[in-house]
């Protein structure tokens, strides 16, 4: 359930996910975390991350749903290909996006972060419609969390090294970073 304190960003479609909590007493946000995904791997488009992230993904649609259908995650922020974005979760919420994380000795990463996917793999470059969104909503995330310094953002290998691999070796750094 949300409330009138939560932070929805202005221009930005609101889609509720389920798949929140509160974060920890007097939790600091300062971290943000780049994904990727793609449902079914290495298709774009449709609504399959949109029912993943509100727990109604069918499990008989593709054989990689069967597998992931009973997991529930959400990230604040989803970004598609042409730029679209849309938020699942306030900001002021934890997303489920994580999963087990480690940054500079701090666990469990979802307490402190905001997480945005961006829809794409590992193995394809992304849109310049995602990288200009993607500045965009990062610069009004540091807005309200000045904590996220450039500094503190990272992709989720690097948070979860060994088990995650996004946004991936085609995700240009140096281009985002560089606009920020």
């Amino acid at each position: 359930m949300t409330t009138d304190c939560d932070i929805w960003l202005p221009g930005v479609q609101q889609t509720l996910s389920p798949n929140f909590d509160d974060r920890p007493p007097q939790t600091t946000v300062d971290l943000l975390v780049i994904h990727n995904i793609s449902l079914p791997p290495g298709r774009f488009g449709g609504e399959a991350v949109e029912a993943f992230f509100q727990n109604r993904l069918d499990p008989s649609a593709h054989p990689y749903f069967a597998e992931i259908a009973h997991l529930r995650v959400s990230a604040h922020l989803l970004v598609r290909r042409d730029g679209h974005a849309q938020q699942f979760v306030p900001l002021n919420r934890r997303a489920w996006h994580a999963g087990a994380s480690c940054f500079e000795g701090r666990e469990r990463c979802n307490d402190f972060s905001i997480g945005i996917e961006l829809e794409g793999t590992d193995d394809q470059p992304f849109s310049d419609a995602q990288y200009d969104r993607l500045v965009e909503l990062t610069r009004a995330i540091q807005a309200r969390y000045p904590a996220i310094t450039r500094d503190r953002i990272t992709g989720h290998s690097d948070i979860a090294p060994g088990r995650k691999t996004d946004p991936g070796p085609c995700f240009d750094w140096q281009r985002y970073l560089s606009r920020l």
